[in-house]
């Protein structure tokens, strides 16, 4: 790279750095103060209270980084180009021949360079801290639990519930399932003090061991059932592995699933999600699907949504700082209200997924390509 090249990079680095740390400081003030009293009820047990607020919004700012990767690597490109601009060097190397193209032909690289690292947070990094992510100022505490929201088996037909959800040793409290079809031949209610989601092993397929079966009440004493020629439901009369107060039910309906449907979307890798739509024991509905594609799009939406702000910029040749923040502020609101509103139709049924997500391209590509035309003269 040339001196002029370095320098571009350096100041767009430089200036996403500052924003994404300011807005990232901005929400951990705001987010501390409404949860403060959690944090502190949470430090009189563990830890102190900068330990706790650092591994919380650690974690956090991975998956804030995502979000607002595409609308920062704009800001920084808008904010790099206007400070050129003001200090007349943009003006100094046009009156030396060299094109618009090739002075921001460095930003343009760099800003893609930011949406690269971005997808590989989301799918490499994000997915590992999920557990973390999950976790509200509310439940720190590994006794608090979170709320279990009912989650249908397609395969086996059982309905799961429960008290409370555990997330960090995969743990069901006062677990109650409904069974039915085959699986409710000793009685339609599955109740019992705990269950765990285990993975599959010699014994077993993945599923939920159940503890301290409370109904029904003799089912140690009873026969396993199956469910398509497969064993489903485990019991201690026919496996040596249980003891008489536990039960084995197969299912492939994970604990993410059980413990929240949204969560497990938005930090889910994309092939989670696509083995998700392709798992029996699921119904997942268009906004899993929405999702899939999303991810796909995410970085072309990115990119038109730099060739929609930068072309701006570029042809004013504004050096006024507070015109180009509103010109930004208004690219950026009307394309992700644009995004949102498709998604959101697309979610809802209204819209296929496919053409929900890629409805914003199909929009706002011709006009990218019209404003940035002057570019590449």
């Amino acid at each position: 790279m040339s001196i002029i090249d370095r320098y571009l990079v350096r100041q767009f680095l430089r200036t996403f750095a500052i924003f994404f740390l300011s807005f990232t400081g901005l929400y951990v003030v705001v987010d501390t103060f409404s949860n403060l009293d959690d944090f502190l009820a949470y430090v009189e047990k563990q830890g102190n209270l900068v330990n706790v607020l650092t591994e919380y919004y650690g974690y956090r700012s991975l998956a804030f980084f995502n979000v607002t990767s595409g609308v920062l690597a704009l800001i920084a490109a808008m904010f790099t180009v206007t400070g050129f601009q003001r200090t007349n060097e943009l003006t100094a190397l046009l009156a030396a021949g060299i094109s618009k193209r090739r002075i921001v032909k460095p930003i343009l690289i760099a800003a893609v360079l930011v949406g690269v690292v971005a997808v590989a947070n989301r799918e490499l990094v994000v997915p590992r801290i999920r557990n973390q992510l999950e976790r509200s100022a509310q439940t720190l505490a590994d006794d608090a639990g979170t709320s279990l929201k009912p989650r249908y088996d397609f395969r086996t037909h059982v309905l799961f519930g429960g008290a409370k959800a555990f997330v960090r040793d995969q743990r069901i409290a006062k677990p109650s399932l409904r069974l039915s079809g085959p699986l409710a031949k000793h009685g339609d209610t599955l109740a019992a003090a705990e269950a765990y989601c285990l993975p599959a092993s010699d014994d077993h397929p993945s599923g939920y061991l159940l503890r301290d079966v409370i109904q029904p009440k003799d089912l140690a004493a009873r026969e396993s059932l199956e469910l398509d020629g497969e064993t489903t439901l485990f019991t201690p009369r026919d496996h040596a592995w249980l003891k008489p107060n536990e039960c084995f039910l197969a299912s492939d309906v994970t604990f993410e699933h059980l413990e929240g449907a949204r969560g497990w979307r938005q930090y889910a890798s994309t092939f989670d999600l696509i083995a998700g739509l392709k798992n029996e024991s699921l119904d997942l509905g268009p906004d899993v699907r929405v999702a899939i594609h999303s991810r796909f799009v995410q970085p072309l939406l990115d990119v038109t949504l730099l060739f929609l702000g930068l072309p701006i910029v570029l042809s004013r040749e504004n050096r006024n700082v507070f015109l180009a923040i509103a010109l930004c502020g208004g690219i950026v609101l009307g394309f992700m209200l644009l995004n949102v509103a498709c998604q959101s139709l697309g979610a809802s049924g209204w819209l296929p997924p496919t053409i929900a997500v890629w409805l914003p391209l199909f929009i706002c590509v011709p006009l990218a390509a019209l404003l940035a035309e002057p570019l590449f003269e």
